[in-house]
């Protein structure tokens, strides 16, 4: 499954740009069970951000991310590989191609868990049907 992550205050916090906990483990055990990472952000390409924190090797692609008529604006923004699973902190995104809408990481948290529920929500989604299992 093309899993696609948002960044700003998805990934990475918008305030002090702290990485949030457990990505890189769920990145880990998501291509170990076969899934395809990409990042994509509504204000350009992220590969600093990517670079920063140590994420390269588990992405396979960065992109501009649509922000209105989003299907459509696939291919007008580059984005050559159909998104099954998107994780946003913004609803409308998520509604769209489906997948799951994550709690804002504002700011360093060492107790946020979103993470998990994120692995928890992938593996119990069914691509085909556009839903949870």
């Amino acid at each position: 499954m093309n899993v696609f992550f948002d960044v700003d205050d998805t990934l990475v916090s918008s305030w002090d740009g702290s990485l949030r906990p457990q990505v890189k483990e769920v990145f880990e055990q998501l291509i170990a069970d076969g899934h395809n990472i990409y990042i994509w952000s509504g204000v350009g390409l992220r590969w600093y951000e990517i670079d920063k924190h140590g994420l390269r090797s588990y992405v396979k692609g960065c992109y501009v991310k649509p922000l209105w008529d989003h299907r459509r604006r696939l291919a007008l923004l580059g984005i050559d590989v159909e998104p099954h699973f998107v994780i946003d902190d913004y609803k409308e995104v998520v509604d769209v191609f489906g997948g799951h809408t994550i709690k804002p990481y504002f700011r360093r948290d060492p107790a946020d868990r979103e993470m998990a529920l994120v692995y928890e929500k992938v593996c119990n989604y069914d691509v085909d049907a556009r839903r949870p299992r």
